[in-house]
């Protein structure tokens, strides 16, 4: 049996593991530590813990040795920390940034409101949770650390859902949301639509008291799905971007109220359905640009009925191919971002070549950020402070946020 050395942890949660000249991933593993299982393919599936780390902890959950849900349960809380600390840390010191990074928040157990469950029908009934690491078989979830109860207490009709919808030869995936209305239940994978389908599922949902049921493409409402956002209240399209818990957001959204501090009139990029431009529009006038229409047909129809709040204007606009230009950014005394994992590299050049005072960046990846943090401060931005929101506890996934204020006029 070959005895390996964890070395580091990957950007994916897994131990880097070392014996000699070779290197394999060790899923559960944690540095320093000493292991002893053979590689295949580049990862040892089963590694044996033989010296374990005074960083190790036991998983409270008791499917953690099998879902792929989480990845890093078996490490203290401070160790969890420091290294989403760590992992922003580097991705800027690739790009040559040296800059403070502190962990702002970490959401608490049984906090994500909102998570993709796969279902598949078996002979016995249906199995329903998250994917078993590196396979595509379900794990059949009793209990989950991650969820909010509304959605545990939920998983019984979600799997009566499965047995109705699903089929043995597809995997049928479920998002629910819990809302103030109840959950918001959108699937994809499960069988066509027909009138027997519609009478069984629509008694369903009215037994379960869910706000929503999306089958495919077919929307089947019982009650608004609303969410609130500061003052507003906003009915989620189907499908549509929601931080993964409240706490979160509230993490996030103090971030960039702290940035934006009085700005009169802001700019939200890749606004989504509100979730900073309508608490936002409390204190200042704020244009929200996204590039769909549905989220920002929600956002101004939350706006249009929510008390007290000052203007809001909405643009449709891919901001991918076509970014506020700097011209356009010359109206605005602050800037929030908020793009999706791929970043934001042409919003980056535009707003580095423009007067805007501040920008609040918000990001979910940490190597694109920092690609794009690269060009703000060549353009003449000082950037500071950074802040780690860990919304996805015991996952690899991290989120940040970060201050850019002008200190010289672009070139």
């Amino acid at each position: 049996m070959t005895r390996w050395r964890i070395e580091r942890l990957g950007r994916r949660g897994d131990g880097v593991a070392v014996a000699g000249e070779a290197r394999a991933l060790a899923p559960l593993t944690l540095p320093g530590e000493e292991i002893e299982g053979e590689a295949e393919e580049g990862r040892i599936a089963a590694p044996r813990i033989v010296a374990p780390s005074a960083q190790r902890v036991a998983a409270a959950c008791p499917h953690y040795r099998a879902c792929g849900g989480c990845a890093l349960m078996h490490g203290s809380d401070d160790f969890v920390a420091g290294w989403k600390v760590g992992v922003v840390e580097s991705a800027l010191a690739a790009q040559g940034i040296a800059a403070p990074v502190t962990m702002a928040h970490v959401s608490p157990p049984r906090s994500r409101r909102r998570a993709v469950l796969s279902g598949r029908r078996t002979k016995k009934g249906a199995l329903l949770g998250f994917h078993r690491r590196f396979s595509d078989v379900v794990v059949d979830l009793a209990d989950c650390m991650v969820l909010r109860p509304a959605i545990l207490a939920a998983l019984p009709e979600l799997r009566r859902l499965v047995v109705m919808g699903g089929s043995r030869s597809a995997e049928l995936a479920l998002t629910v949301t819990e809302t103030l209305a109840g959950l918001d239940v959108a699937v994809q994978g499960g069988k066509p639509m027909d009138a027997g389908l519609l009478a069984q599922l629509a008694a369903l949902a009215r037994e379960a008291g869910w706000a929503r049921l999306v089958w495919g493409n077919e929307p089947l409402l019982l009650r608004p799905p609303e969410l609130q956002f500061g003052r507003a209240r906003v009915v989620l399209p189907p499908g549509g971007f929601l931080q993964a818990t409240a706490e979160g957001e509230a993490a996030l959204l103090a971030a960039v109220r702290a940035i934006v501090g009085d700005a009169a009139r802001i700019a939200d990029l890749f606004a989504g359905a509100g979730t900073f431009t309508l608490p936002l529009a409390e204190r200042a006038e704020v244009h929200a640009v996204e590039g769909l229409s549905a989220p920002l047909a929600a956002l101004d129809a939350g706006w249009r009925a929510a008390p007290g709040l000052r203007r809001v204007t909405t643009e449709t606009r891919d901001l991918a191919r076509r970014p506020l230009l700097p011209d356009e950014l010359a109206r605005v005394d602050a800037g929030v971002i908020d793009p999706p994992r791929t970043g934001a590299a042409a919003q980056a050049a535009a707003l580095a070549e423009s007067s805007v005072p501040l920008v609040a960046w918000v990001s979910c990846d940490p190597v694109t950020f920092a690609r794009d943090a690269r060009r703000m401060i060549e353009g003449g931005y000082a950037m500071g402070p950074v802040g780690v929101v860990d919304q996805f506890r015991w996952s690899p996934h991290v989120e940040l946020t970060a201050a850019f204020t002008r200190q010289r006029p672009s070139r």
